[in-house]
């Protein structure tokens, strides 16, 4: 009988004393760069990461399989090993592959193996989805820098093609091999395996390992800050303080020493032993039913006699959704909920539970610390009339109520991870720094034919044969090394009052005189709003209410408010579809190939694909005056190769009005498009035309999801820019913004073959 996979993240930290001692002996950091753009220091090294996954897979006769792998990293090339390289010198590794420009990543979310856990990461061709691969980690925390490991790896491959020559034709080979799932090189691989194991099976300490991965970076870090990108009025108001917990909607907010990972980990888990030291109310959880990897229905029990004497048992059931931001924060929505497998108990009176959300931030550390922290907020909804008396009463009858003990569950966690050591306990990436020696001497060990694929081919979900390894190998543990995370944070109130101005000229080619553009003569499905009263349409904002980087930007990490787009939009386009449409610009009556959009200088054409049933298109389209400076970031970017173009384009969201859990779920931070959804860009004539696959991350759907049940109700702003990454870049500045009031998805066209 197989055992429950093991999911503890207790991580072994492997680093080469090659790199430390270089470090000490010229100064040099071995941190990332920001953004990661910079992938080589002066001797021209390359980043490596490595650690424990589990690779998922089905085999030639169908059973499916979980192995626990070593994986590394280096430069845009990849390998598999059975056991840890570092510590077995001279070990082959039983798969390899390149990370190529084509190379996509999913995060599926949390799924269930052999009775545990996992959160998976899926690889797939953006030019051939049937082409995936599947490994997964032991936290959501893992996940997300695997991630980042691999955009990594994603931008060398973008920085060896940028320098041309040889370098450009030996990639361009490399990704142009035919992607097959069954191979002599896999079946060579797996003419050499003698046994089998599974999760569950072999060494304990060997089913413990898990990486940890984060990236070494500088203190003077920036992670898009702390509140947002998008201007948010100020609403709190504290009117009364017990455990941390202020009014309505009511909030707790606790700062614990842990990471958000740890902390996310235990709020998601339903071990009672584990509950039952710091959940005063939800303690007793059963899960029902889990969706797409982030979104699960869980029911649960509690008895009453701990808030009063008088009431029978209760029994509850609420649905929990989450998600993460690219800047690692957590986000976790939870509603009351109905199942049809859970119909009321006999003996317990049925509840609801209130809604409420968990925000889950990591925070900056001093200089020196060896511990991390983050920041914990719920929110709670209460319709509780009872809450009335007791804020002007000041009565304790709030304190034995059901929004009190949820409230508690902040000052518990707190408590409870202070007193748990495991539990703060704090690991940092295995990140190593080569020499050019070291480089040259790897780049022949790869020139073999056998590494001319790409990853997701090098993992492939139908293996030929299932691979195996001895039972007696044992994995020990060394010494964990505890490195700190410094973010810092520089949004001053002085930054907010300072707006960045647009030097148009230095955009736009100053050589040409501006046109003027007559919005009369374009046409759109959903109507441009009169005044802000009005419904279902939309409207053009100024670029004031949303935060971008300054021309300060890489010194203090300030942001400044944005100014006037530099583009105009002329319509919007609601569009209903069976299935996702790309290339809405060439479709003969698209606003683009109407005479008056033929004379246009540049056309921006922004289609936003929308699943649901039946599926939308919200299409945006902005023009210039002036045709666009090639030399400038726009003319890079209109112009460039798509992986420059998904590392620059970001779109800042924000809710003027709506449901509050909404405003959570979507939230205000930017967001690079080209990191989180597939998108397709489409270069032709005088326009761009990016297309926005938001279903093709499961996060997105869910969040999405969220947003079209309460669309009538939202005014929703959005944001277009490129994001800038160098001195000569900067200040950044808004390519276009819409405010979309209210929309009704009924009213969205068919659009005509």
């Amino acid at each position: 009988m197989e055992k429950s996979v093991e999911t503890t993240t207790t991580t072994e930290v492997t680093v080469r004393k090659a790199a430390a001692e270089k470090s000490e002996r010229d100064g040099s950091d071995t941190s990332s760069a920001s953004g990661g753009s910079v992938l080589e220091d002066k001797e021209g090294g390359i980043w490596e990461y490595f650690g424990w996954v589990y690779h998922l897979g089905t085999n030639s006769i169908g059973h499916e399989y979980c192995h626990l792998r070593f994986l590394f990293i280096r430069g845009k090339y990849v390998e598999m090993y059975k056991r840890d390289p570092h510590q077995n010198p001279g070990i082959k590794p039983i798969r390899r592959g390149v990370v190529g420009p084509t190379l996509m990543l999913e995060e599926l979310g949390r799924r269930q193996v052999n009775h545990g856990d996992l959160y998976v990461i899926q690889f797939y061709n953006r030019l051939d989805e049937t082409k995936k691969g599947e490994i997964a980690c032991a936290s959501a925390g893992e996940a997300r820098k695997w991630m980042e490991a691999f955009d990594h790896a994603k931008q060398h491959a973008e920085y060896e093609l940028l320098r041309g020559g040889s370098t450009r034709n030996k990639l361009n080979m490399e990704t142009e091999i035919t992607l097959e799932g069954h191979r002599p090189r896999m079946r060579r691989y797996a003419h050499e395996l003698k046994k089998l194991i599974r999760i569950g099976q072999g060494p304990e300490m060997l089913l413990r390992q898990s990486s940890d991965l984060r990236p070494a970076i500088k203190s003077d870090r920036y992670f898009e800050g702390e509140i947002g990108d998008a201007i948010e009025a100020h609403e709190w108001k504290c009117v009364r303080t017990i455990n941390d917990s202020k009014g309505v909607l009511v909030k707790a907010v606790g700062v614990i020493d842990t990471t958000a990972d740890t902390v996310f980990e235990v709020i998601l888990s339903v071990d009672r032993h584990q509950r039952y030291e710091w959940d005063t109310l939800t303690s007793d959880l059963e899960l029902l039913d889990s969706y797409n990897g982030h979104y699960d229905v869980v029911y649960g029990t509690y008895d009453p006699q701990y808030l009063t004497r008088w009431q029978s048992k209760r029994d509850f059931l609420f649905s929990r959704q989450w998600f993460s931001g690219q800047d690692g924060t957590y986000t976790i929505l939870q509603f009351p909920a109905i199942h049809k497998k859970r119909p009321p108990k006999s003996g317990y009176r049925r509840t609801k539970i209130n809604p409420s959300t968990w925000e889950i931030r990591n925070l900056n550390t001093p200089m020196g610390s060896n511990t991390m922290k983050c920041i914990v907020t719920q929110t709670l909804e209460i319709n509780d009339a009872g809450w009335c008396g007791w804020k002007t009463n000041h009565c304790s009858k709030f304190e034995k109520s059901i929004p009190y003990a949820l409230l508690s569950q902040v000052a518990g966690l707190k408590e409870y991870i202070g007193a748990n050591p495991v539990l703060k306990s704090t690991y940092t990436t295995t990140v190593v720094h080569s020499k050019v020696s070291d480089d040259c001497t790897s780049s022949n060990e790869y020139e073999d034919a056998e590494v001319k694929d790409e990853f997701y081919d090098a993992i492939s979900a139908h293996s030929s044969s299932s691979e195996e390894s001895d039972d007696e190998d044992q994995l020990i543990n060394k010494d964990k090394k505890v490195k700190l995370k410094n973010v810092s944070w520089a949004i001053t109130s002085l930054a907010m009052k300072r707006t960045s101005v647009l030097d148009a000229d230095k955009v736009l080619d100053p050589s040409e005189a501006p046109i003027n553009i007559d919005l009369s003569q374009f046409h759109s499905s959903l109507p441009k709003g009169k005044d802000e009263k009005d419904s279902n349409c939309w409207t053009s904002p100024g670029g004031m209410g949303f935060m971008i980087r300054g021309k300060t930007y890489l010194k203090d990490n300030s942001k400044v408010m944005g100014g006037d787009p530099l583009l105009k939009l002329l319509a919007v386009d609601w569009f209903k579809v069976d299935s996702a449409v790309d290339r809405v610009a060439l479709h003969p009556k698209c606003l683009v190939q109407t005479e008056a959009g033929k004379q246009l200088p540049f056309v921006l054409v922004i289609n936003l694909q929308v699943p649901a049933k039946p599926n939308y298109s919200l299409v945006l389209y902005y023009a210039s005056d002036r045709p666009v400076n090639k030399s400038s970031l726009l003319g890079k970017f209109v112009d460039g190769t798509d992986i420059f173009r998904d590392s620059r384009f970001k779109l800042i969201p924000s809710i003027i009005e709506g449901y509050w859990m909404v405003k959570r779920a979507v939230g205000t931070k930017a967001c690079l498009l080209g990191k989180a959804v597939t998108c397709k860009y489409l270069r032709q004539d005088n326009f761009l035309e990016i297309d926005v696959d938001i279903g093709s991350s499961s996060v997105a759907r869910s969040v999405i999801g969220l947003v079209l049940g309460y669309v009538t109700s939202l005014v929703v702003d959005l944001a277009i820019l490129i994001e800038a990454k160098e001195e000569e870049e900067l200040p950044e500045y808004i390519l276009g913004t819409v405010r979309l009031n209210r929309v009704r998805v009924d009213t969205a066209v068919p659009l005509e073959a």
